[in-house]
């Protein structure tokens, strides 16, 4: 367009393109290729908990977390994201094949309600999650809960969803369903500060959930025990043998703490034993707590 044309009345070509149609075969293609994707981390999670459940790293490695490492590259927490988020995924697909006839459950739904298509004639159920991420705000749901949170993220971002939608609508199911406290004994729990001054300087440090109320728990840490809400509390997910280690662990340095003449110098050594993020005590670590043991007379039981 020339500066002395009139910019109102100038004509503006505009070259169109033509969007081809896909075919029948291309949009089964297409769907199929969705579905692989989709059940990528459905998938992976499987496979990891038959790796473990058969015990198959059993011929190279000493443990299944050792074997995940060198094998794969995955810490021991993204292999029990990983694990858990299969089993989220494995309930929302069996909510797309249950019958229509079933009674709503204790949340109003059913499975017509969750077969309702969206605007864009896709069923909610029939989107799959694509990332971890995207369920794992959901492991600690019941399955029709899991279900019921899945259909409303997909519904509020008109497909699949970030994990943050995902977080946001599984808050207000809990927050208008009162989901009951989900924590058990003996598990090991992260301590999540936020706003509570009294764990203030405990962020990230492990305890062990020892009394299960409504809505809080008392936890041991390596300092003494607290009573907290639940949404203070961050699950590690750890096995059932991993929990017994650390209470093990748990209960040698509440021993510990028991001693009125306990130095400054010890006292570093188990609050740093406190901070551990994994479930195991290093050569070093256990060196160092024996021979604290030994200094001030007690032995490990």
């Amino acid at each position: 367009m020339s500066n002395e044309e009139d910019p109102v009345s100038a004509d503006i070509t505009v070259t169109s393109v033509e969007v081809p149609e896909l075919t029948e075969e291309e949009q089964r293609d297409r769907l199929h290729l969705e579905r692989r994707v989709e059940r990528a981390v459905f998938e992976a999670g499987k496979a990891l908990a038959e790796l473990r459940d058969r015990r198959l790293y059993c011929s190279t490695h000493k443990t299944f977390e050792e074997y995940c490492r060198s094998r794969f590259g995955y810490t021991h927490r993204r292999v029990n994201y990983l694990i858990a988020g299969s089993k989220v995924v494995d309930n929302i697909i069996m909510g797309t094949n249950c019958s229509q006839n079933e009674k709503a459950d204790e949340m109003g739904t059913n499975c017509s309600q969750n077969e309702k298509a969206d605007e864009t004639g896709t069923k909610p159920l029939q989107i799959l999650p694509t990332s971890e991420g995207q369920v794992r705000p959901m492991t600690k749901l019941e399955p029709q809960q899991q279900q019921e949170v899945w259909r409303q993220a997909v519904e509020q971002a008109g497909g699949v969803p970030p994990a943050r939608i995902v977080k946001d609508v599984v808050q207000r199911i809990m927050e208008r369903t009162k989901v009951p406290n989900t924590y058990q004994l003996g598990e090991v729990c992260q301590i999540l500060v936020k706003d509570n001054p009294e764990l203030r300087g405990k962020g990230g440090n492990w305890c062990i959930i020892n009394h299960v109320g409504e809505f809080s728990c008392t936890v041991t840490m390596w300092d003494g025990e607290y009573t907290v809400r639940i949404d203070h509390l961050k699950s590690l997910n750890y096995l059932e043998s991993e929990c017994q280690h650390m209470q093990l662990i748990s209960d040698r340095i509440s021993r510990l703490q028991e001693n009125e003449n306990l130095e400054d110098a010890p006292s570093a050594v188990l609050k740093h034993l406190g901070e551990l993020k994994r479930p195991y005590l290093t050569v070093v670590e256990e060196k160092l707590l024996g021979l604290i043991e030994k200094e001030y007379g007690v032995d490990e039981r």
